[in-house]
């Protein structure tokens, strides 16, 4: 769905795309328009595929810091996901999930199958980048900061950090969140710039922690606990990345999501002080005088645009111009909600 009245710059199978952002709605969209031979090519700045569903690695572990898990709702995207488990890239998890509050933790469970990736959340991403990278007429270049958009003649150019330029492109799909968006589309194109605007984003601290020896036991929780929500003023989530598929073999380390409010308010600070609140939120929620294992590494990260602040209306905005939008910031804030985006917007684009 769209918002724009116009209708979009229609691609045929000699048309070229650039996609800024190698999330997983950029990644959907790229795999519908390169299945219908429009040439495309990719474009993120990190070092890998993947947005807020990345892991980060470090010597003796590998950790979720984004997208713990995602549920499927839709059949389109549950007939991926079929895809992705039988692939062996996803798997079901968490299945031991508990609630923390005033009164102690409780079971917290609801019915609803969650997956994540396997051995870790960037499993996933990387799985359709790599089935992207093998077609003949699609690439992704990572490691590349795309600062601006020119449009010529030929059609439009994209210009890195690094001086370089990119294209000509028939027409350019932007999935990185709207305050990005909206710095490469504002000269060009005003509707979606305002688009951008009106989806403030919100921001959110995720930190970790790994620990030389497995936590201890705690009364009446299962000892493989995988996650517990809390109702803490600073954290959100704790989730136990050991317990996940593959990776048993590491140590003990858990990812640690803090309060969206709490995180507005603290965005700017220190982020090896919020690490620490992080983990003083975590050892409030057990049981007084527990003793925490040795602590092997502790950390914190900044996702300055974790998810929009409001549900969205639309799946994706496009312009006759060539210039399109997509991601989980229009849709809503959920896994499904970017792949859906993505492959939305291939189809609408293909016509």
């Amino acid at each position: 769905m769209a918002t724009l009245p116009n209708e979009p710059h229609r691609l045929t199978q000699s048309s070229t795309v650039a996609i800024i952002g190698a999330g997983l709605s950029g990644l959907a969209c790229g795999h519908q328009l390169a299945s219908h031979a429009v040439d495309v090519k990719l474009f993120d700045k990190a070092r890998g595929p993947g947005g807020r569903m990345s892991s980060k690695r470090r010597p003796a572990a590998t950790l979720d810091l984004g997208a713990q898990a995602f549920t499927v709702r839709d059949e389109r995207f549950a007939r991926k996901v079929a895809e992705w488990q039988a692939a062996g890239c996803v798997a079901p998890w968490p299945t031991s999930r508990y609630q923390a509050s005033a009164s102690g933790w409780q079971t917290h469970n609801d019915d609803q199958t969650r997956y994540t990736g396997a051995p870790r959340m960037s499993a996933l991403t990387r799985y359709l980048a790599e089935r992207l990278n093998a077609l003949p007429n699609a690439s992704i270049t990572l490691e590349t900061h795309i600062t601006a958009l020119a449009k010529t003649a030929a059609g439009w150019q994209l210009h890195d950090s690094q001086d370089t330029i990119h294209g000509p492109f028939d027409a350019v799909v932007i999935s990185a969140p709207p305050p990005q968006a909206n710095a490469l589309l504002s000269a060009w194109e005003p509707t979606l710039a305002a688009a951008c605007t009106a989806h403030p984003q919100r921001g959110c601290w995720a930190g970790w922690v790994i620990f030389e020896d497995p936590l201890p036991p705690l009364e009446q929780v299962a000892s493989a606990w995988h996650t517990v929500h809390t109702q803490h003023p600073v954290l959100r989530l704790a989730s136990r990345n050991h317990t996940k598929p593959g990776r048993e073999h590491q140590p003990e380390s858990i990812s640690l999501l803090a309060q969206l409010d709490w995180s507005d308010v603290h965005i700017e600070s220190d982020s090896e002080r919020v690490a620490q609140q992080l983990l003083e939120a975590f050892m409030s929620l057990l049981p007084e005088h527990t003793k925490l294992p040795n602590i092997i590494e502790l950390g914190a990260h900044r996702w300055r645009y974790a998810q929009p602040a409001r549900a969205g209306e639309q799946s994706y905005l496009y312009s006759t111009s060539g210039l399109a939008l997509c991601g989980d910031n229009f849709r809503g804030s959920r896994v499904e909600d970017a792949w859906l985006s993505g492959d939305e917007l291939g189809k609408a684009l293909l016509g």
